[in-house]
């Protein structure tokens, strides 16, 4: 202990107080060391100092004015070889060892068709009359998630594209539109497309202007299709914004929604009539992702 704490047991300091501070210490009076004619072996300690030593628990007593704990030798410290990874707490692991390609393709695998063909013959599922062949080349979908987009169907030399059905509920105080499931489910059996058909769906990517609220719809529509699409027997192929807009050369075009329009209007003009509204860009879009899948060019 430093030797200012030896103070002289007939000061003012109240014993309770030294008792205390002692025992926890584990020292007693009686140990301590005696000088002679010597009060304090340092200046006699101020009554404010006292008081305001009376005041302190004696694990404060004990963090004032006792000695730290040895430090730990530089030895004792475990030391990280160069070149070893340093990996978060709890991290995940699950990409060593494994290449991002066949994660994609696991990916794809898990959101494809699942429907084997069953000795050479495509099976008959409820609710059909004739086995669903499965998928060629000439049955191809594009979407466009959200609730304002579209689905485009590519079959021969006839296409088509639909308004994403869509329902209106209460959110709150406020109505507000979400996509009508059974319907998407009717409307996509209503095809006859062969199993397997591939399903291009943009990626759902949330925007920070979106605010919360678009960030949950997107995801919800995003989710809900591929969910829809792979229960029904189609093929997901996610496709991201930057991808097929690339593609077409509109990415960055800042009147980029125009521009879709303009682009589906060429590569589709008998459909031109169901495109000439601005508010017709979901459309323009699904009809431009599924041409993006089929390899068609503007």
């Amino acid at each position: 202990l430093p030797c200012f704490l030896y103070f002289h047991f007939s000061s003012p300091f109240p014993s309770i107080v030294s008792r205390s501070f002692m025992a926890n210490l584990q020292m007693t009076p009686e140990n301590l060391p005696r000088h002679p004619g010597t009060s304090f072996l340092m200046s006699r300690a101020s009554a404010s100092f006292l008081s305001r030593v009376c005041l302190l628990s004696p694990a404060v007593l004990r963090r004032r004015f006792c000695a730290p704990p040895a430090e730990t030798p530089p030895d004792a410290v475990r030391r990280v070889p160069r070149g070893t990874r340093r990996l978060r707490p709890g991290a995940a692991r699950a990409g060593v060892g494994v290449s991002a390609v066949q994660l994609k393709e696991d990916w794809l695998r898990s959101i494809s068709c699942p429907f084997p063909e069953v000795d050479g013959k495509p099976p008959v599922y409820e609710g059909e009359e004739e086995p669903r062949a499965f998928s060629g080349t000439q049955w191809v979908i594009g979407i466009d998630p959200d609730v304002s987009g579209a689905l485009a169907l590519l079959r021969g030399d006839a296409p088509q594209v639909f308004d994403n059905p869509h329902v209106k509920v209460l959110v709150g105080k406020t109505l507000r539109k979400r996509l009508d499931a059974r319907s998407i489910v009717q409307l996509l059996l209503s095809f006859g497309a062969p199993r397997g058909t591939k399903a291009y769906i943009e990626q759902s990517i949330p925007f920070p202007q979106d605010g919360k609220q678009g960030w949950w719809s997107g995801g919800y529509s995003y989710g809900l299709w591929i969910g829809i699409l792979v229960a029904s027997g189609f093929s997901v192929i996610p496709v991201s914004s930057h991808t097929w807009k690339d593609h077409f050369k509109l990415y960055g075009n800042p009147s980029c929604k125009n521009g879709s329009r303009e682009a589906a209007i060429a590569l589709f003009p008998s459909l031109s009539s169901q495109l000439k509204r601005k508010k017709d860009h979901g459309r323009a879009e699904a009809l431009l992702i599924a041409a993006y899948g089929k390899g068609l060019n503007g």
